[in-house]
């Protein structure tokens, strides 16, 4: 099973997904955290992503693209991947779509978290004092989530067009969202 799971920063897809891709048997593959390794080791590809990721932006669809399909083509996500943090725009997704049509199995299922943008700047804030993380400023959560609204938003409707999106309320508590999460990811 490949399952892409959206939704504006804070909507608590890194936490959603870990979730899910245990529930369904899969490996959870986070773009963010990718960076993030990358960046704690100080690759090349990490330190290129670190300018984008501290001002709110997206790391260029290239380096993106690459990098999470290496992480798909690993032994532990044969049976199934749960991609939490990608696609971010069209030009990714239908990368995406393209490399995994091309190996046989495309993606299945996409769930967006629906989640308001008050709820996801709390959330984000609070990250921010708990994490300690440089991307979770508040001038960087305003930006990235306009950000979200300009290129990552539009994939709903790339992806409902393929009858592949379901939608999930992502304000409920962390337990609701699970079920409702497996459920819209499973059912059809």
């Amino acid at each position: 099973m490949r399952l892409v799971l959206l939704g504006p920063p804070g909507a608590g897809k890194g936490t959603q997904a870990k979730r899910l891709a245990e529930r369904v048997g899969a490996a959870h593959v986070a773009s963010g955290d990718l960076f993030r390794d990358n960046l704690g080791r100080g690759t090349p590809l990490g330190l290129q992503a670190k300018e984008y990721m501290e001002r709110g932006a997206l790391v260029p669809d290239e380096v993106t693209v690459s990098m999470v399909l290496d992480r798909c083509a690993a032994p532990d996500a044969q049976g199934g991947v749960v991609l939490d943090g990608f696609p971010r725009n069209r030009t990714q997704a239908e990368a995406l779509d393209r490399a995994f049509a091309d190996a046989g199995a495309p993606v299945d299922r996409v769930v967006l978290l629906d989640c308001a943008h008050e709820v996801v700047k709390a959330r984000l804030a609070g990250r921010a004092l708990e994490e300690g993380r440089a991307d979770d400023t508040p001038e960087v959560i305003e930006e990235r989530l306009r950000t979200y609204e300009r290129q990552t938003a539009p994939l709903a409707a790339y992806y409902e067009a393929q009858g592949k999106l379901r939608r999930v309320n992502g304000d409920q508590s962390i337990e609701a969202v699970t079920e409702d999460l497996v459920r819209a990811a499973t059912e059809d």
